[in-house]
């Protein structure tokens, strides 16, 4: 799939959508999750544009932050335990880099745990890529200096709750406790500081192909068995108790196999996504008035990234497998006329004249009867006429542009 990846996305998307819900073997990650996201082709667009940015000298504001930052990210793992270690260099490089990339956006720290997931999988350039990928198509101004996209989208999460929940949404409602308190680090860190680390790769799986909506189905999952029952609300009777609750989430509902089958038939859609974001928008143009933060329009997944951003296509380039031996044109006429005789005079000279059985198959299409421009005018003479028996020859494939991986549609 990843070799003939365009043509997969193109045509079988559905196909690709399961196999995120199945589980990206471990093997195979790092490189589904560049071309999930769009980042490969980012990574080819700007060649040396990473090395640009990690030779630049950077601004201190965020440099003292980002060094502060670096031994929080998973501390106990072997990438990150030592300071200064390779773990915590690619780390402070790729943060460095984005805030030379976006200036006017700066560092967040909700950025450090989802670089270094990325960098568990992959090298530093690439998840550089991907973590660009993530900050302006997947979660666009979540790490704006506002906040204001994350606040949007708490309140969209609170409408959905109500139509998934209502139970989970109306205790909630009654104590008066703001989305902010409880989802910012859900949604800002994609759960990588909340679930576990197998329920965290697998819900990246399914976000990297499918968009924010699986941030959203986690989060109402989360709600709904934490809160959605008469028996675990009387153990809530207060905001500080709820919250708590929702801190300190029971291990049975984040177990991987099953958080994933509850996120899978969840029925929440992009359209209903984005038809609240509609509302919820609304509501805060009437009340705050206009958002200060204008980022570019989410975009819900790797097939409309894929459509917003195609991939760069090799030109195709056809190269002739079947080649004419080299003989002077029928009396009366040249090569030049022979080929581009009007169809109707061609069918008539092909009933008066039978074809030449010496020629057989090397009769091809004017497409196929170009003489090769890298083939100088004095050796033309010793060109051979392809194998007739040739297996190859004999294949409809043969007439397209010879081996490129990217030339399948």
């Amino acid at each position: 799939m990843l070799n003939n990846w365009d043509k997969w996305m193109a045509k079988r998307h559905k196909k690709i959508r399961l196999r995120c819900q199945k589980g990206i073997p471990p093997s195979l990650r790092g490189r589904a999750w560049q071309y999930l996201s769009g980042g490969k082709v980012k990574l080819q667009q700007n060649p040396g544009r990473f090395d640009e940015l990690d030779l630049s000298p950077g601004d201190p504001k965020w440099l003292d932050v980002i060094e502060r930052d670096l031994h929080r990210q998973f501390p106990f793992h072997e990438m990150f335990v030592s300071r200064g270690g390779h773990g915590q260099q690619d780390l402070f490089r790729v943060l460095k880099a984005y805030t030379l990339h976006r200036p006017e956006e700066g560092y967040c720290q909700a950025q450090a745990p989802i670089a270094a997931v990325l960098l568990m999988h992959m090298p530093a350039e690439q998840a550089f890529w991907c973590l660009v990928q993530i900050c302006e198509k997947y979660l666009p101004g979540y790490y704006s200096e506002k906040l204001e996209a994350i606040q949007l989208d708490g309140e969209i999460l609170f409408s959905l709750l109500q139509k998934v929940c209502p139970a989970a949404h109306k205790h909630l409602s009654r104590q008066k406790i703001d989305p902010l308190l409880y989802m910012t680090e859900w949604f800002m860190c994609a759960f990588a500081r909340t679930l576990p680390w197998s329920s965290v790769l697998r819900v990246w799986d399914m976000f990297f192909c499918e968009g924010v909506k699986i941030i959203f189905r986690v989060g109402l999952v989360l709600l709904k068995h934490a809160l959605g029952s008469p028996d675990k609300l009387r153990a809530c009777q207060g905001q500080y108790e709820t919250i708590e609750r929702l801190r300190s989430l029971s291990p049975r509902i984040m177990q991987e196999a099953f958080l994933v089958q509850e996120v899978v038939e969840l029925p929440v859609t992009e359209r209903q996504i984005e038809r609240e974001h509609l509302i919820q928008l609304r509501r805060w143009q009437q009340t705050r008035g206009e958002l200060q933060c204008l980022s570019p329009p989410r975009l819900h997944g790797a097939k409309a990234i894929l459509e917003a951003e195609p991939g760069p296509w090799r030109t195709l380039k056809p190269a002739p497998s079947i080649r004419l031996p080299i003989e002077g044109p029928p009396p009366g006429t040249t090569g030049a006329t022979r080929l581009h005789k009007p169809a109707k005079e061609q069918r008539k000279q092909t009933k008066a004249k039978p074809p030449d059985p010496s020629r057989g198959q090397a009769v091809a299409t004017a497409g196929d009867t170009c003489i090769p421009q890298d083939v100088p005018p004095k050796d033309l003479a010793h060109l051979e006429p392809a194998p007739q028996d040739s297996a190859h020859h004999q294949s409809r494939e043969s007439l397209t542009s010879q081996g490129s991986e990217d030339t399948y549609l």
